[in-house]
């Protein structure tokens, strides 16, 4: 009986086993080389649909993929699956592009770090619980530039009831005001622990995350011996210049 031939055995082993063909990528104008098998290491994502076969991309004038997305944080999202290696900055950005290619086993283990983990299951857990939170961002927001005509400033009324009790005040305490009521936003109640610090404080992160630069100050009311002092309302400063 003869021996196999080695090398017959390698050049069949070898191909029916071909090497993964690089891919080169310009994303956006970032430019990345991999693997098919990279690219396609999670088959139910996005990125890997758009490299099935034949692939569902245009390519650029050098005949590289193109994929019309910013770039700029693409790279940590091809290190994860080349390595499973989180980024350590840019999380929430990261996220943000592992979601948009469906990339399920890095959306996870994103979201179970302390930064998107505390964001996701504490203040947005919070501010579900906030009636009309998202849309008196927005009310905020529109005030502050109506009043921004020929003014350094732009100062709103908020008011922030944190119990049931404090909101059967609310008639008397509006009428305190010597404001303009129609202009008053009122946040709350809201059945959680956190404190009207905590709510001010996601108010302010909220809209210096679109760029506006704010700071919040304790609106003072006078009173006298026949008036009651409330302490629900606070003066949203918008800055422009």
């Amino acid at each position: 009986m003869s021996l196999p031939d080695y090398k017959s055995s390698e050049k069949q082993s070898s191909t029916a086993n071909p090497p993964s063909p690089v891919v080169q990528l310009n994303v956006g104008g970032h430019l990345f080389s991999t693997s098919l098998n990279t690219i396609r290491k999670h088959p139910e994502s996005k990125l890997a649909e758009l490299f099935s076969r034949p692939p569902k991309l245009r390519t650029d004038a050098q005949g590289r993929y193109f994929i019309d997305r910013d770039g700029s944080h693409f790279g940590a999202v091809l290190e994860f699956l080349r390595s499973d290696l989180l980024p350590t900055e840019n999380i929430q950005e990261v996220h943000g592009e592992a979601v948009y290619y469906n990339i399920k086993p890095l959306v996870k283990r994103l979201e179970e770090t302390p930064q998107l983990f505390g964001e996701l299951v504490g203040r947005q857990q919070f501010l579900s619980r906030v009636p009309h939170y998202k849309e008196n961002i927005e009310v905020l927001i529109r005030i502050a530039r109506a009043e921004a005509i020929a003014a350094r400033h732009s100062t709103i009324m908020v008011c922030v009831l944190r119990t049931e009790e404090e909101l059967g005040f609310y008639e008397n305490a509006i009428n305190s005001l010597e404001a303009d009521k129609e202009s008053v936003v009122t946040f709350g109640p809201w059945k959680a622990v956190l404190s009207v610090k905590d709510l001010l404080d996601c108010v302010k992160m909220d809209i210096e995350s679109q760029g506006y630069k704010v700071s919040i100050q304790p609106h003072v009311v006078e009173k006298n011996f026949l008036s009651r002092s409330y302490d629900y309302f606070h003066k949203l400063i918008f800055t422009w210049w």
